[in-house]
């Protein structure tokens, strides 16, 4: 059996644009992408999303590709299907149909 594939952790920030250059100066890191609103930073075994108060929850992210089937699924403007579904103690999980 495949284990399941971790994609992203995101965590919040006030400042994109800060926060990203504090992670390339602290880490031999990549940045996927970058706007006012979230950054996608690489790692070599993960990426860390940056992600401003009220636009995306903090939560971690899982390959599904049963994402494509759900009636519910929305379109990140990166092209990715997600929908964002709850653990038993309330933590955010971002189902994803593809690796970012």
């Amino acid at each position: 059996m495949t284990l399941t594939y971790v994609d992203h952790i995101a965590i919040e920030t006030v400042n994109v644009a800060s926060s990203v250059s504090w992670y390339k100066n602290k880490f031999n890191c990549t940045v996927k992408f970058q706007d006012d609103s979230w950054a996608l930073i690489g790692f070599s075994n993960i990426s860390l999303a940056l992600v401003t108060p009220g636009e995306h929850p903090p939560h971690f992210a899982v390959v599904d590709e049963s994402v494509l089937n759900n009636g519910e699924k929305k379109k990140h403007r990166d092209g990715i299907y997600y929908i964002y579904e709850k653990d038993v103690d309330n933590n955010v999980i971002e189902k994803i149909h593809r690796k970012s």
